[in-house]
């Protein structure tokens, strides 16, 4: 799995430095920062309305276009895939993190 998304990871960032025509990517870096963020907003919505309708296929799709923009959004801001990589380790190494969260009186 690694190996994919580092993979695609690097196709992402030759696409920004070089323009190939009919490219979805490069449409994306043409349209900028608003668009990439539009869309990782989209997917992010069918992602979670496919997991309410309980369709894991339909799921694992939208999971994949989350992932791909999420990875167009990183190489357009400039943050390494390592970098990422390298927190998610942290937090896997955290023991004993949950949060408590503050009870929310809702009759004042």
């Amino acid at each position: 799995m690694e190996d994919t998304i580092i993979g695609l990871y690097e196709i992402i960032k030759d696409r920004k430095s070089n323009t190939v025509p009919d490219s979805y990517t490069c449409y994306l870096f043409e349209k900028g920062t608003d668009k990439i963020l539009k869309k990782c907003a989209e997917e992010c919505g069918e992602t979670i309305i496919a997991a309410k309708n309980a369709s894991n296929k339909e799921t694992v799709e939208e999971i994949s276009d989350l992932l791909f923009h999420l990875l167009v959004l990183m190489v357009n801001e400039g943050i390494e895939l390592s970098d990422v990589i390298s927190e998610l380790e942290r937090r896997r190494q955290k023991q004993g993190n949950l949060k408590t969260f503050n009870k929310v009186d809702k009759n004042t």
